[in-house]
């Protein structure tokens, strides 16, 4: 299955998780990216740009360290979902209703939904909804 991936997983290879089963599943996750790929919604670009600004500006990293991490990010085989905002919309709403998430944690559980793929996350409640919803999450057990 394909590796639905969000900011936060893609963020903890930057940003190390303490605890040490987080951190091992962030690095299980990204040998999945570097192995398989992943996808991801175009707003993941948006996130992670905000990510990196945040952490910049807590002096938790600095311009060349998100620089760096943007190129080797870029090195993966990361491809941006290409349906359509608009046609996505709709769903996007009902499952933040079903759910209650917010619109942006939405699109990527529609995304998960949609293609079958396995959510890479460390937000706990995108995760449950994932699970509720009927789809994979990175690191359950099968």
């Amino acid at each position: 299955m394909r590796t639905i991936l969000d900011a936060s997983m893609t963020m903890a290879w930057q940003l190390r998780r303490v605890e040490k089963g987080e951190a091992a599943l962030a690095q299980k996750a990204l040998k999945a990216v570097e192995s398989h790929g992943a996808a991801v919604p175009s707003l993941w670009y948006s996130e992670v740009a905000n990510a990196l600004l945040v952490a910049e500006r807590a002096h938790v990293l600095t311009a060349q360290d998100s620089a760096i991490f943007l190129d080797d990010l870029h090195r993966l085989e990361i491809t941006a979902d290409t349906a359509s905002l608009q046609a996505i919309q709709p769903s996007v709403l009902a499952l933040g209703r079903a759910w209650s998430l917010t619109g942006y944690d939405a699109v990527y559980l529609e995304l998960v939904m949609r293609t079958g793929g396995t959510l890479a996350t460390f937000d706990r409640k995108l995760a449950a909804a994932t699970r509720k919803a009927g789809g994979q999450v990175f690191g359950d057990r099968p």
